[in-house]
């Protein structure tokens, strides 16, 4: 074995044994070449002590950003599945969990539902909500619970200068923990000093613990790298490894100029994508400055969300017609992926939610479902009992027309906020109604 990994592994193990707390690892865990490393890592050194010494608890989180690219998640999904099932065969104290984002902070129900613009360099609102929130949330709440945390991460200095200075600015010097922004939380980058070629060798040289087979990985890296032809030999050469470059991410990223990660895969023979790639390029297209013919007035209306002037939301009418293809694109996708959904049941109903609270009544979510599914679709918050509700409203506010509107405004903003579970924004709802 070579020293590097015997050094690496040692140390694993003296920060695993030696550390008088009990506070947990938390892995970080993406599916993709470095976070694999290090949860091998771990696992291969932990097997070096008996059962009943491997008292410190081990989680391993992956963050669903529920916009996943569908064959990478797909791919990670298999993964999560074998570390559950070789970490109770073998008695390894792991713990396998996701994170995702709170309903309101999801990309759908910020996009359609508040008319968000993509994201862009000048509003990257997506980073946040989508991963920062949902993976800090679930490390406070290990905090709460042990008191501290320790954070592993696959980070490595040889990626980019910009993340050696990242780095460089949280280590301690002479110690291997570094500071986290959360209190109580610390960072440990087992592989930090580790090339690209190094990462791949190891993988490839080493069996996976949980019988994952490298050649699927090695796949997925082949066929979203930047390849204009699916005729790839599936190889591989030290000489010529495989892109260390290519990323997991969204399938609707706005931030990058081009998606190679789909591009690569719909190159590799996933024409089903072709769909999510379309609906991309158009969310980009809303947002492309650099184009001479763009006109931001085209679709985003002139006063931001709080009433000042400048670039705001969506207009309206683009909120209704990107979901529109969002769900021609489920529809049409679930011919070859019938299993795939690319917007859930709650965030159609908060959509529709911010649309009434944005005053916006001339679009109905249901019955865009209807149209797009070719069926009766109803919301389970809108049925017969509401109905019956606003009958006996207007039943008793018929002689004050004005009154029954004032207040199924306003009762529509508490079960929003209900719907949402937050009561944040609630005041600020009633005061615009009254």
């Amino acid at each position: 074995m070579e020293d590097y990994i015997v050094n690496i592994e040692n140390e694993i193990l003296d920060q695993y044994v030696n550390d008088k707390s009990p506070r947990p690892w938390i892995i970080a865990f993406s599916g993709g070449k470095d976070s694999t490393m290090v949860l091998q890592l771990v696992w291969n050194s932990l097997k070096k002590l008996p059962p009943n010494l491997r008292n410190r608890h081990i989680f391993v989180i992956c963050n669903n950003t529920l916009v996943e690219n569908p064959k990478i998640l797909r791919f990670v999904k298999d993964q999560l599945e074998l570390i559950k099932a070789a970490a109770v065969e073998q008695s390894m104290p792991i713990t396998v969990n996701h994170t995702t984002p709170s309903l309101q902070d999801t990309f759908w129900v910020n996009l359609i539902g508040k008319g968000y613009p993509a994201p862009n360099s000048i509003f990257r609102w997506c980073t946040d909500r989508l991963k920062i929130k949902p993976t800090t949330r679930y490390i406070q709440e290990r905090i709460s619970s042990y008191g501290e945390v320790i954070i592993l991460l696959g980070t490595r200095k040889a990626e980019s200068s910009t993340r050696a200075r990242s780095m460089k600015r949280y280590e301690v010097k002479g110690r291997r923990l570094s500071k986290h922004t959360l209190p109580n939380a610390y960072v440990y980058a087992p592989i930090k000093n580790l090339s690209t070629s190094q990462v791949w060798d190891y993988l490839i040289e080493h069996k996976s613990p949980w019988d994952s087979r490298i050649e699927d990985l090695l796949e997925i890296y082949t066929q979203s790298g930047n390849y204009e032809s699916s005729d790839l030999p599936f190889f591989y050469d030290k000489n010529t490894p495989p892109s260390g470059n290519s990323r997991f991410g969204c399938w609707v990223c706005t931030l990058v100029r081009e998606d190679k990660c789909m591009q690569g895969l719909i190159c590799s023979g996933e024409k089903w994508m072709e769909p999510l790639k379309e609906l991309r390029d158009f969310l980009a297209m809303t947002i492309n400055r650099e184009d001479p013919n763009y006109e931001p007035e085209k679709y985003r209306m002139p006063v931001r969300r709080n009433f000042r002037e400048g670039l705001g939301p969506y207009w309206p009418r683009w909120r209704k017609y990107i979901l529109e293809r969002l769900l021609e694109a489920e529809v049409t996708i679930r011919e070859a992926k019938p299993e795939l959904s690319l917007i859930t049941r709650q965030e159609l109903v908060a959509i529709q939610l911010f649309w009434h609270r944005d005053h916006i009544y001339e679009y109905d979510v249901s019955q865009i479902l209807k149209e797009a599914y070719g069926q009766d679709i109803e919301f389970e918050d809108i049925g017969e009992n509401v109905r019956m509700e606003k009958l006996l409203l207007k039943e008793a506010c018929k002689s004050y027309e004005s009154d029954y509107g004032l207040i199924n405004n306003l009762l529509m903003a508490q079960k929003n906020r209900i719907l949402l579970i937050s009561k944040r924004g609630l005041q600020k709802d009633i005061e615009n109604i009254s």
